[in-house]
């Protein structure tokens, strides 16, 4: 049996790509960073929830040291009733290249040669690190470091894409979580909240007044 390690946070994207890999018959490894977010705790809640039955129970690794005295607001959460966020303030420096770095590293070490992520070619302005081009620059990267292989399988594709193969394959999109500014609940304004919305719009799953149809 094929193994790999997945990336998963508790959002959409990853829950899907795990969805993909049971019925393809891999045998998962779920890697959860805690890299100090503010909705650590209903992330890891929530990718326990949603995993597909009989995947392994995800492994959750502490890298928030690094991102200590950090005024990102993925890691310091505003209070939307009095902060106006912008979307530079969403960022946190060479986030997603640690992630793929920590994956590599840990799957190495299981003796595992692939790893998949959930990540997408993101509109975000200020995510650089989530663009195709990125990760072709990943791939690129490790060629001559070692035997891991990273497998971004919507690196090209749309929150559409994603939604649509989600409802194919039956994943609790509602029980998924990928809000940046609120760590209880869905804030609906910010990037990946909007992102999210519009593709469920085009999915028909979201009426234009916000209630799922």
């Amino acid at each position: 049996m094929k193994s790999a390690v997945l990336l998963a946070s508790g959002g959409l994207d990853s829950t899907t790509v795990a969805y993909r890999l049971a019925a393809d018959g891999v045998d998962v490894f779920p890697f959860f960073l805690d890299y100090g977010q503010h909705c650590v705790e209903m992330e890891w809640d929530r990718v326990n929830e949603v995993l597909p039955r009989g995947m392994r129970r995800p492994e959750r690794c502490d890298i928030s040291d690094i991102f200590n005295g950090s005024s990102s607001r993925l890691i310091r959460e505003a209070d939307l009733w009095k902060d106006n966020v912008a979307d530079h303030e969403l960022y946190v420096p060479y986030r997603t290249m640690l992630f793929f770095a920590a994956a590599a590293a840990r799957a190495q070490t299981l003796g595992i040669v692939d790893v998949y992520t959930g990540f997408i070619n993101s509109n975000h302005a200020k995510e650089i690190d989530c663009t195709a081009e990125f990760m072709n620059g990943i791939d690129g990267l490790i060629d001559n470091i070692g035997s891991v292989r990273f497998t971004s399988p919507f690196r090209f594709s749309s929150k559409t894409d994603v939604v649509q193969e989600a409802l194919r394959r039956g994943v609790p999109i509602g029980r998924t979580f990928s809000c940046q500014a609120a760590s209880n609940f869905p804030c609906g304004a910010c990037p990946n909240c909007v992102e999210r919305l519009y593709a469920l719009q085009d999915a028909a799953l979201v009426t234009p007044q916000g209630k799922v149809g």
